[in-house]
C-alpha cells in the first residue's frame, strides 16, 4: 500500500524527519459522527462475549506518577475526533497491576510510563474499522473479532522523562500507520532505538507482549480469557 511503500523508502539513517514526531491521520471513509450514531446501536457478536468476569482497574487509582495523554479523548489522533468522553485508563486487574510494576522498575532508568489508550469500548473499535480505507486495515482491529483492547488487556504507551515530566521520542509518532511504527523498524535514532528497547524490555518482564506493527502497543498474557466489552467510560466505577 502507499503509506508502507513511502515509508519504506525512507533511508534508515535519516535522523532530522520531523513527520515522525507528528500526528498521523487518515481521511474517514464517512463521517465519525455518522459512524459513532451506527456504532452505539450495535453490540458485539454474541461468541465474543463469553470470559472470565470483567474487573477493570482505573490506572492512575493505582500509582498517581503513572501519566495519561489519552488520545482519543481529544482529536489529536489518527481519527482526528473524539471517541471517548472522559480521559480515563482501564485495564483488568492483573494487568493493571503488572503494568504498575513495569512503570516501578523503570523508575530506576529514569523513565516512567504515560498512557495513551487502554480499556477500549467495543463501538470505538467498529468506528476505526468503517473508518479505515482499506488498505490501512492492516494498522486496526476487525470488530468481528474483537480487539484486546476491548478485553481490558492491552495498553497503547510510551516512556516519559522523570526528571522532566515529558514524553520521549520514539522512532514513530504514536498511532502512525507506517513500518516506522514497527516494533522492529531499523530507523529513526539510537537514542529513540534504545528507548524503545528500554520500554519493550520493562513490559516484556511483567508478561506483556508487544504488538510487531505497534512499538507502543501491549497485549497482556492471558488475554484470551476475559470477554469483549462496550461499556462507555462514563458507566465505569
Amino acid at each position: 500500500m502507499l503509506l508502507l511503500a513511502l515509508g519504506a523508502a525512507l533511508p534508515v539513517a535519516a535522523q532530522t524527519d520531523t513527520s515522525a514526531h507528528t500526528t498521523f491521520h487518515i481521511v474517514p471513509r464517512r463521517p465519525v459522527e455518522t459512524l459513532r450514531a451506527e456504532a452505539l446501536a450495535l453490540t458485539p457478536p454474541a461468541d465474543l462475549l463469553a470470559g472470565s468476569s470483567a474487573a477493570l482497574v482505573e490506572l492512575i487509582s493505582l500509582d498517581s506518577s503513572i501519566k495519561l495523554d489519552v488520545r482519543y479523548a481529544g482529536t489529536n489522533n489518527f481519527m482526528g475526533a473524539a471517541m471517548y468522553s472522559q480521559a480515563r485508563a482501564f485495564l483488568q486487574r492483573p494487568a493493571a497491576e503488572a503494568l504498575v510494576r513495569a512503570h516501578r522498575a523503570l523508575a530506576r532508568e529514569g523513565y516512567g510510563l504515560l498512557i495513551h489508550d487502554a480499556y477500549r469500548p467495543w463501538y470505538v473499535t467498529w468506528m476505526f474499522w468503517e473508518a479505515t480505507p482499506d488498505s490501512q486495515r492492516i494498522f486496526v482491529a476487525n470488530p468481528a473479532t474483537g480487539s484486546r483492547h476491548n478485553r481490558g488487556a492491552a495498553v497503547d504507551l510510551t516512556l516519559y522523562d522523570r526528571a522532566t515530566g515529558r514524553a520521549v521520542r520514539m522512532p514513530s509518532g504514536y498511532d502512525e500507520f507506517t513500518d516506522r511504527a514497527y516494533a522492529d523498524y531499523p530507523g529513526g535514532t539510537a537514542a529513540e532505538r534504545t528507548r524503545r528497547a528500554v520500554l519493550r524490555r520493562a513490559m516484556e518482564a511483567e508478561g506483556f507482549t508487544v504488538n510487531p506493527t505497534e512499538w507502543w502497543h501491549f497485549d497482556y498474557r492471558g488475554w484470551r480469557a476475559f470477554p469483549v466489552m462496550n461499556v462507555p467510560f462514563e458507566r465505569i466505577r
